[in-house]
């Protein structure tokens, strides 16, 4: 068996239950929430070790190049990237990514973590890894298991039937727990015989593959099927959309792990929390003795217990006499709870897009290959945007029906195509892109470039776009 761990990293989610922070367009795997790596860079840092191969990625296609840029920000590079076409859950997305391993290295050791869990002692963690791999390489599932230090609620939990101290190998499991009341988890916590589910695990392709042949044939065909039809697609692999659609929504618990007769739970004692909401960003971010966390221009005044989070510094957030609620402040939109109802911000999120609100699921700056931009004012016929283009990046050859634009450089330099024409732009100076020019910007430079869009026309949807070269592939 190969001596290498292959990292697989989970990075689907969309993390509503921290919204107006994280929102479909750019969920929260991908935000700096605690310190200045993106959970997903954490994550992806403390899977790069000498026990551990390149990772896989496993993430949807609006994602793929903010995967790529991220990882190269901290100088980690895959060893693929595998697209879904839509989320299915963690069945259908750990099945290929066993099958994808599975074609290079018969007997490789796949570890499958969440891209969006607070993990803060590595080395710690890796240790459990390396106590778990014996068990795993005779061809038990390993999942681990967290020392809880609260009757957590909004946890499944493991029951092992007998006493975790001292205990620092994989042991049996004796059964799943769903998510239990406030009395059953108090319960638990005291009888020093049950952690939470964290939903990482340990084993081979091969253990995997025939525990879903087993007990979710239908998962293994179809994802096998979407697996054969890949595309390759500017490095990444894109699964066949067609038999990966047709899979069930399912995570891996419910369809392999609670019907499997060779799980073994690996207790872990470190620190780690899922993120799965506001409270537990309070509790991780490390309340003052007053029980309180600011972040960004925000204040608290006689406040208790209580998480203020301001996102722009234009904006200043103050709370005066505030007990246990929750303010997060985005340019966009204001979240305003008490902490007890901090997991009911997803169906907030659920009735504001019912309603066609676009704060549900975007945010104002909006992410692309190329770089981002957002919208600084819109009227009836006008919108003006800043847009920042990465170095040796390029927008799409393009053209519009319903406006026109004007861009002015305010930093670097833009090498622009407009029909025939084809300039320099640099700073202070502009040009004019006419109703149905085909048209493209570029960065030919080392810096990011910085320019400022007026659009102008009857319509200006991002719908509005008519691509004839694309070097993202986009349609």
């Amino acid at each position: 068996m190969s001596t290498l761990i292959h990292p697989v990293i989970l990075c689907g989610g969309a993390g509503t239950r921290l919204w107006p922070l994280s929102r479909k367009s750019y969920p929260k795997q991908f935000t700096q929430i605690l310190g200045d790596e993106s959970l997903f860079q954490a994550s992806a840092r403390r899977l790069s070790a000498p026990m551990f191969a390149p990772p896989t990625v496993i993430t949807g296609a609006d994602f793929r190049f903010i995967v790529i840029e991220q990882l190269a920000s901290i100088e980690i590079a895959p060893g693929a990237v595998l697209i879904e076409p839509t989320g299915r859950n963690t069945a259908p997305a750990i099945c290929a990514a066993a099958l994808k391993l599975q074609q290079n290295m018969d007997d490789a050791v796949m570890l499958v973590a969440p891209s969006d869990h607070v993990i803060p002692e590595d080395s710690e963690f890796r240790d459990a890894v390396a106590a778990a791999l014996p068990a795993a390489a005779e061809g038990r599932l390993i999942t681990f298991g967290i020392r809880p230090d609260r009757a957590e609620t909004g946890y499944g939990w493991l029951e092992l039937g007998q006493s975790i101290e001292g205990i620092d190998v994989p042991m049996a499991l004796k059964r799943f727990i769903e998510k239990p009341e406030a009395d059953l988890a108090q319960s638990m916590l005291d009888g020093g015989q049950h952690l939470w589910n964290a939903g990482i695990f340990l084993f081979s392709a091969n253990a995997i593959l025939k525990a879903f042949e087993r007990f979710a044939p239908d998962i293994l065909e179809g994802a096998r099927a979407a697996v054969a039809g890949a595309q390759s697609d500017l490095g990444f692999t894109r699964f066949d959309p067609k038999p990966w659609n047709d899979l069930p929504d399912i995570s891996i618990d419910y369809a392999v792990m609670e019907k499997a007769d060779n799980l073994s739970v690996m207790p872990y004692r470190g620190a780690w929390s899922d993120l799965g909401g506001w409270e537990a960003v309070w509790r991780e971010a490390g309340p003052d003795a007053q029980g309180v966390v600011t972040h960004g221009p925000a204040h608290a005044l006689d406040c208790e217990n209580s998480l203020l989070r301001a996102e722009s510094e234009k904006q200043q957030l103050v709370g005066i006499g505030l007990k246990d609620i929750v303010a997060v402040a985005m340019p966009d939109a204001v979240l305003i709870a008490h902490k007890s109802c901090a997991q009911d911000v997803k169906l907030a999120v659920t009735t504001l897009k019912a309603q066609g609100v676009s704060q549900a699921e975007t945010l104002p700056r909006d992410y692309r290959p190329w770089g981002w931009y957002e919208s600084l004012v819109m009227g009836a016929r006008f919108q003006v945007k800043r847009i920042v283009v990465h170095p040796g990046a390029a927008l799409s050859l393009q053209s519009h029906n319903h406006r026109s634009e004007h861009w002015i450089v305010v930093e670097g330099t833009a090498k622009v195509t407009i029909d025939d024409s084809v300039k320099l732009v640099t700073e202070n100076q502009s040009v004019y892109v006419p109703l149905g020019a085909v048209h493209r910007m570029e960065n030919p430079g080392k810096v990011p470039l910085t320019l400022i869009e007026v659009q102008t026309g009857s319509y200006l949807g991002e719908d509005d776009i008519i691509r004839y070269e694309d070097v993202y592939a986009r349609s």
